[in-house]
């Protein structure tokens, strides 16, 4: 049987915020079972605590914020997602500012501290959110379906419309280090064109060639260059997953994307929920904690499942 897991120790970041140019320290503590992911403002008097659900959901240009009570936690993406890769079902984490550090402007570095961190299992099953019928959003080219399938898995097809950045696809597996190895290291990226424009409406204050792909008219100003020749799409499915994660449930489904963003995710993710018939909450049984061995209890084997 999966089971929920937390950290087994405590974990400490501080760095600067991409948009908001703060620096800002982050501790993820372990937390009791059934907890989820909450995000605890611990620079406010009194503290707001924000659960990172879809329902908390205040912002999604270009960056997935969370927010209640007035108060807001910007740029959450890539930590959830290296939580995701672990299996994290439970954490508490305290900021002292209104956004995750963007570090090198990946999930490596929080993959790193987790690790770091050792995960430790709680007595209570974990539950998986398996989607039973397809769900689609749509919003001109832009376009993002959830199919089912007995892993999640994301296939991504990102077009821009610039001579640098090629056409580039490419299919994930959430299963075993794939993520980990694979796609937490690829890099936040953007146009030089767009900086000042995106400063002068208060975000990228805190982007630099230390934390962010940066493109030019002609190729990439990094002088270190990619990391990966398809570092770009990558990096979209790295926040893909982030963003998937806010549905509150690891989720197992078969997501395909195309021209899709932070806003698109988290349209899917709303509809998804709000279209009760076409998932369910399912208790796995399986030999080991990684998703490519979990077993489909008998009460599910009846879905349509997708051979892709």
């Amino acid at each position: 049987m999966a089971m929920q897991k937390t950290l087994r120790n405590k974990i400490t970041l501080t760095g600067i915020g991409v948009h908001s140019g703060r620096e800002a320290t982050i501790t993820i503590r372990p937390a009791d079972v059934g907890t989820g992911i909450v995000f605890h403002r611990v620079d406010l008097v009194p503290p707001v605590s924000i659960e990172a659900t879809a329902a908390n959901v205040v912002n999604t240009r270009l960056n997935t914020t969370i927010g209640k009570n007035g108060a807001v936690v910007s740029t959450v993406e890539h930590l959830m997602a290296a939580l995701r890769c672990f299996g994290i079902d439970n954490a508490h984490v305290d900021i002292d500012g209104p956004e995750v550090p963007i570090m090198d402007g990946s999930a490596a570095p929080f993959v790193e501290a987790v690790r770091s961190a050792g995960v430790t299992t709680h007595a209570r099953p974990k539950k998986y959110l398996v989607v039973k019928k397809p769900v689609t959003v749509t919003e001109g080219e832009k376009k993002v379906t959830i199919i089912p399938s007995r892993f999640f898995k994301v296939s991504f097809d990102m077009q821009f419309s610039h001579p640098a950045v090629a056409s580039q696809f490419r299919s994930m597996t959430l299963a075993g280090d794939e993520f980990a190895t694979e796609f937490a290291p690829a890099r936040t990226f953007g146009f030089l064109a767009e900086v000042e424009t995106l400063k002068a409406n208060g975000l990228a204050r805190g982007g630099s060639l230390d934390n962010a792909v940066v493109i030019g008219d002609t190729g990439v100003l990094n002088p270190e260059g990619l990391r990966f020749d398809d570092e770009f799409v990558r990096h979209k499915i790295l926040d893909t997953v982030g963003d998937l994660f806010l549905a509150g449930y690891p989720i197992l489904g078969h997501v395909k994307a195309t021209r899709s963003g932070h806003d698109m995710n988290h349209r899917l993710v709303k509809e998804l929920l709000a279209r009760t018939d076409c998932w369910r909450l399912v208790e796995l049984a399986g030999r080991s904690e990684d998703e490519g061995a979990l077993a489909l209890p008998l009460a599910v084997h009846d879905l349509a499942w997708s051979k892709a």
